[in-house]
């Protein structure tokens, strides 16, 4: 059998989401006939059926639902070589560092300026996300290296270098009675009646069950937090980002957080390597809160 083509890949994700030729071949500016002998032909090719048709429309059949993640994963893949390769192809480009905004905001600014010190260093350039979005920005090519947490983000398939180790914060209203304690444990955090925890997305974007707040947005977070909705624990470095409403308190029996350089186990760029020295000669130590 012949390899896959990108084009026929692409043809086939876009009848699988849409379930309907007809929008398919509208979202991909050709005409019905042309897409619907290309699907057949891809059928045909692999030798098994992808969609069930009757009169009531189309569906996925095991198959088909098994080729549209694999060829959601491959197109993917596809994007992110081109971008990699248009970036490497300029030698004027800067690095691009994806971080959490206003995560490790004191190792991220010795970082930046341990490396621009060093002979000959390419000049970094810093890609501000969220919660959980640096993996992604990785595997697509839009970002060559990534500050990340363990135990919180998904380093699968990245090489990494751990950085340093700290412990957790509650971050809380000001005026709330929590607040005035010195140091807090998860039993004391966990079911707070009037505050409960906020629920950030797991790795594969689901949420948690609970009573607190859904979030994603470190603007949304702090806003709830200060109008007394809601309170988090997080590693002490992300408190960079409180407001004078908040109050952070320690979570002694909370899970060290070691914040690690991510970067793709293809990448051979030197520019990276030299990103990567710089931050693994950092005194990790002087970076815990």
């Amino acid at each position: 059998m012949d390899d896959l083509e990108t084009r026929e890949l692409r043809y086939f994700v876009a009848v699988a989401e849409e379930l309907h030729f007809g929008r398919a071949a509208d979202r991909l500016g050709i005409a019905q006939p042309p897409l619907s002998r290309a699907i057949s032909r891809l059928e045909q090719r692999l030798g098994v059926p992808l969609l069930d048709r009757d009169r009531r429309g189309v569906a996925l059949t095991d198959a088909g639902r098994v080729l549209l993640r694999e060829a959601g994963a491959a197109l993917d893949a596809v994007a992110a070589a081109a971008r990699r390769t248009r970036r490497a192809g300029d030698p004027k480009r800067p690095l691009v560092l994806a971080t959490k905004a206003g995560a490790s905001h004191e190792l991220l600014r010795r970082l930046l300026g341990t490396h621009a010190s060093e002979p000959g260093a390419a000049p970094v350039e810093v890609l501000l996300c969220e919660v959980g979005e640096q993996a992604g920005l990785l595997r697509d090519g839009h970002a060559d290296v990534a500050l990340m947490h363990r135990p919180f983000d998904d380093l699968a398939g990245f090489d990494t270098e751990d950085l340093c180790v700290e412990g957790q914060v509650a971050i809380l209203p000001a005026g709330h009675p929590l607040a005035s304690r010195d140091q807090l444990t998860l039993a004391d955090v966990r079911d707070v009646p009037d505050l409960p925890i906020a629920r950030w997305p797991r790795l594969d974007g689901s949420y948690p069950d609970g009573p607190g707040p859904e979030v994603r947005t470190q603007s949304k977070l702090a806003q709830l937090v200060a109008l007394g909705k809601t309170l988090l624990v997080i590693p002490a470095s992300s408190r960079a980002w409180q407001w004078p409403e908040h109050i952070a308190v320690p979570v002694v029996d909370a899970p060290n957080v070691t914040t690690v350089i991510a970067w793709p186990p293809a990448s051979r760029s030197l520019a990276v390597a030299a990103l990567v020295r710089s931050a693994a000669g950092l005194d990790g130590t002087a970076l815990r809160s």
